[in-house]
């Protein structure tokens, strides 16, 4: 609620002018009975027929003026609501980019496509068309119960008396129906990424034979949200046929009181269908209550969960005035250690890399490798310990200026929807020629499958990288790696899809850059073994250290890896394998 009022604040001018506007149509709109009680009164029984020329010309131009009005109201409430919506939508995709990489493993990505497209959508139809009918019908309600009680109190009070009746079922419906909106919403964001999710992974799904699972799966969900609308339907069938049945059973009322005071002479007959007119306008309002109740509970249910996100504080930020340097690529972890969630990630890390050196990390899967890297580029912060970039603490570098100067290659390899190029083109847009995306995509080694495509660069891609192959989506990775032009270059299992010739091929690309410094995170001793430094990770630890002949001379980790890589090889001890 307090969200909704903060965006609405900013465009109280165009709600003004909206109010004033329909202010203007419902006072047009209520003199139509005051014509009809003159034509029936004056021209029909009275017999004045040299005014009735004139009543159909100002119902005419009530008629006109009304049309006109409602276009403006129409046009001023829209444009008031879109805008607020572009705006709130705008601030909620900032605030999700600001956040944590955390916030995104504990959430789905259909919730937050839900909290982004419907539940912004719901907020947009209530600030707009919902505010202006509940602002028309409030006015409708008041000034028709005035004009009631001018015309005939007795039978003004027939209506005052029926209508907290009507208003107290629709609260009540208000009440029901807010609670079962809220768990639809949840539940038709949990339907969105069932879906989502089998769609993005539907080749692993047909590999496993997981079809049948996967539709029992979405079946499971799409019964709880079907019996969730068929709950709130239920709402609906209790509450609204009795607001019904007392808003018909008014006029009807109306109708026979007011003919015996007509009989009685007490009131004419024009005056009466007046009345009727006015009692007409007052149902209306009865009427579309409960369906507005509706809205503005589904809008504040969503307006809910918008607000929950943008709540939502980054654990990492920046400093006060942190600093921008040019940064040149020394790396330093001096005494690192990292816990998240009471577990010990990484303890007591320490490795220096010179500018233009190259590390190689290796270790068993969970062992703290892609945490070394994420620790890097402060997807999370250290619990103890520094990390140094030429010096400086990196918790003092702008977040922006230290991941701008690192280009990595991740381990999923994630291709947007969109061409080749674009995808290249992701940390360099309008920093690189097309000329340079030839040349690295070669040094990449994808080149020759890029160029076989029909439409070459301008290929456009799947979700994901949908279509390619796992190493045609990592040699795509490590050209937009390389095309960054970064002074840090990160290898997070990059070449695990790559054949051995191509990826002898890239790390002969690799070694002739020169200038920068490469972190390299492999399983494979070929990946790591012309690296000028090589540190193993255990449980989080450096347990072995040195480059590729020191650490084989130790006949540690490393020399057993070896040895179960390359033991169906002839020359087990070459000179190629060994220098």
């Amino acid at each position: 609620m307090n969200l909704i009022v903060r965006y609405m604040k900013k465009y109280w001018h165009y709600y003004l002018i909206g109010v004033i506007v329909l202010i203007l149509s419902v006072g047009l709109d209520l003199f139509t009975p005051i014509i009809t009680q003159r034509i029936i009164d004056d021209v029909i029984i009275e017999g004045q027929l040299h005014i009735f020329r004139g009543l159909i010309t100002v119902l005419i131009a009530i008629t006109i003026g009304r049309a006109i009005l409602g276009y403006i109201k129409e046009l001023v409430f829209d444009f008031a609501g879109i805008n607020l919506v572009y705006k709130l939508r705008k601030e909620l995709f900032d605030h999700i980019q600001s956040l944590s990489i955390d916030f995104f493993e504990t959430r789905n990505t259909g919730e937050l496509m839900a909290r982004i497209k419907e539940d912004a959508e719901k907020v947009w139809f209530a600030v707009s068309f919902g505010l202006m009918l509940l602002i028309e019908l409030s006015l409708y309600f008041i000034l028709v119960i005035i004009i009631m009680v001018n015309i005939s109190p007795r039978l003004a009070l027939i209506s005052i008396i029926i209508t907290p009746i009507i208003g107290f079922l629709a609260r009540k419906l208000e009440n029901n129906i807010g609670e079962t909106y809220e768990k639809i919403s949840e539940e038709n964001a949990n339907l969105n990424t069932i879906a989502q999710e089998n769609v993005s992974g539907m080749r692993l799904v047909k590999a496993f034979a997981r079809e049948k699972y996967e539709i029992k799966k979405f079946l499971k969900s799409n019964h709880k949200y079907y019996n969730l609308n068929m709950e709130q339907a239920s709402i609906y069938s209790k509450f609204f046929p009795k607001m019904q049945f007392i808003a018909e059973l008014l006029p009807i009322t109306v109708v026979v009181f007011g003919g015996y005071i007509v009989i009685n002479e007490q009131l004419t007959i024009g005056t009466l269908v007046a009345f009727i007119g006015y009692m007409y306008m007052l149902i209306w309002p009865m009427k579309m209550i409960g369906w507005l109740s509706n809205v503005f509970a589904e809008a504040f249910a969503s307006g809910k969960k918008i607000s929950a996100i943008l709540e939502e504080k980054p654990k990492i930020n920046n400093v006060v005035n942190p600093l921008n340097p040019t940064i040149k690529g020394v790396i330093e972890f001096k005494n690192v250690s990292l816990t998240i969630d009471k577990t010990s990630v990484l303890k007591d890390i320490n490795f220096k890399i010179d500018k233009g050196k190259t590390i190689g990390i290796m270790g068993e899967t969970g062992s703290g490798k892609t945490s070394i890297i994420n620790l890097l580029l402060r997807f999370y912060d250290s619990t103890e310990g520094s990390i140094l970039i030429d010096g400086i603490d990196a918790k003092t570098i702008e977040l922006y200026t230290l991941r701008k100067n690192i280009s990595i290659v991740m381990q999923d390899g994630f291709l947007f929807s969109d061409t080749i190029e674009e995808n290249i083109e992701f940390g360099s847009k309008g920093l690189i020629t097309k000329e340079e995306i030839i040349e690295t995509s070669k040094k990449a080694q994808s080149f020759e499958f890029i160029d076989k495509m029909e439409n070459k660069f301008l290929t456009v891609i799947g979700e994901k990288g949908i279509g390619l192959s796992g190493g045609q989506k990592q040699r795509i990775s490590i050209t937009r790696a390389l095309a960054k032009k970064s002074p840090i270059l990160v290898f997070d299992d990059a070449t695990s899809s790559l054949d051995m010739e191509t990826e002898n091929k890239i790390q002969k690309e690799m070694d002739k850059i020169n200038g920068i410094t490469k972190i390299i995170i492999a399983h494979r001793i070929a990946s790591v073994k012309n690296a000028d430094e090589i540190i193993i990770l255990q449980n989080g630890k450096i347990v072995e250290r040195g480059n590729h002949r020191e650490l084989l001379d130790r006949r540690g980790i490393y020399y057993t890896t070896y040895k179960q890589q390359y033991e169906e090889q002839e020359e087990l001890g070459s000179e190629e394998l060994c220098q």
